[in-house]
């Protein structure tokens, strides 16, 4: 059976099913998958990175599609991650938003992945992050993340797309309050999907003054509102040309370095998180000595803490033992 390392070159080849198989790999962190995706952190960082987000039934896998095939029109290569929800049974993606793009099966360029939430709380979880990675090295020109659709919670995209659409449709009483409670701040382009749907105009001009509201900086990106009917693919060409004049933007301004050092120290942060909380679990011995210690009140929780994780002050005799 082949490892994580034996696929490496076919996945910088470009090559889809050793790309499907990195990314089982990736999912069930089979031995020697961190090698492997450090070699191809190493050839990642040319892809444009788009996450799609915002409130369920806002129409965003069919924009996904549609802003798929435009740029396959393009000559473009696109990676799709959806993220959906978890199952309860198997801990694997539903593939609801997978389904929906089953049109675009069998083209070369274009490479689907549906990804489970694994329930983390923000809409993302590592696997979906070293997903982005795998596609990037694969040579994708653009690689889409469409989140779950969970409404608020899910501003963890900006931790991994370099470029952010919040989607809102008219008719749906929670989308712009849904925007108002976490998501505006988030977005680089606001997208009111649907726009053929009464109301249209409305959602448009609420965004606008919420837009109006927010407090800028100088020469800060003017996020735009493009209206979109991904259905007829209306509006799709404008919101890819939007995409592309934030990146240029990004790239003119310094904020494209800015955000990789913002994705790069939030993805240092989880791992050293998961690494730290692997170490702090029943039966390993150094922490099963310190709840000893808390319980039997030699010693008290944050005292406990500090020194299983090795923090200044701290007394580290059984930290070795942890990792």
């Amino acid at each position: 059976m082949k490892t994580p390392g034996d696929v490496v070159g076919r996945v910088l080849a470009g090559e889809h099913p050793a790309i499907a198989r990195m990314l089982t790999f990736v999912e069930r962190r089979t031995a020697g998958v961190d090698e492997a995706l450090a070699e191809l952190h190493g050839k990642a960082g040319n892809a444009h990175v788009l996450g799609l987000t915002g409130p369920p039934g806002s129409g965003k896998s069919t924009l996904v599609k549609s802003l798929t095939e435009f740029y396959r029109k393009q000559g473009k290569t696109v990676g799709v991650l959806a993220v959906d929800p978890s199952s309860v049974f198997s801990g694997g993606a539903i593939l609801g938003d997978r389904i929906r793009m089953t049109g675009l099966a069998g083209d070369e360029g274009v490479f689907i992945r549906s990804v489970a939430t694994r329930g983390a709380l923000g809409g993302l979880s590592r696997a979906t992050l070293d997903a982005i990675t795998v596609l990037d090295a694969a040579g994708k020109d653009v690689v889409v993340l469409e989140t779950v659709g969970v409404g608020q919670a899910e501003v963890d995209v900006i931790s991994a797309a370099q470029t952010v659409a919040v989607v809102s449709v008219p008719g749906m009483g929670d989308d712009v309050q849904a925007i108002k409670a976490g998501l505006l701040e988030i977005a680089d382009v606001h997208v009111v999907n649907k726009s053929d749907r009464e109301g249209a105009a409305k959602t448009v001009a609420e965004l606008r003054d919420m837009l109006r509201l927010s407090h800028r900086k100088p020469h800060q990106w003017n996020v735009p509102i493009q209206q979109t009917v991904a259905a007829t693919g209306d509006g799709v060409p404008e919101l890819a040309e939007r995409f592309a004049a934030h990146l240029a933007w990004m790239t003119e301004h310094g904020e494209r370095e800015r955000r990789a050092r913002r994705n790069s120290a939030t993805r240092i942060r989880w791992v050293a998180e998961q690494l730290v909380l692997d170490g702090l679990r029943p039966g390993v011995p150094a922490f099963d000595r310190v709840v000893d210690d808390v319980t039997a009140r030699r010693e008290d929780p944050l005292s406990a803490a500090r020194r299983l994780v090795g923090r200044p002050g701290a007394d580290t005799t059984d930290e070795e033992e942890l990792w």
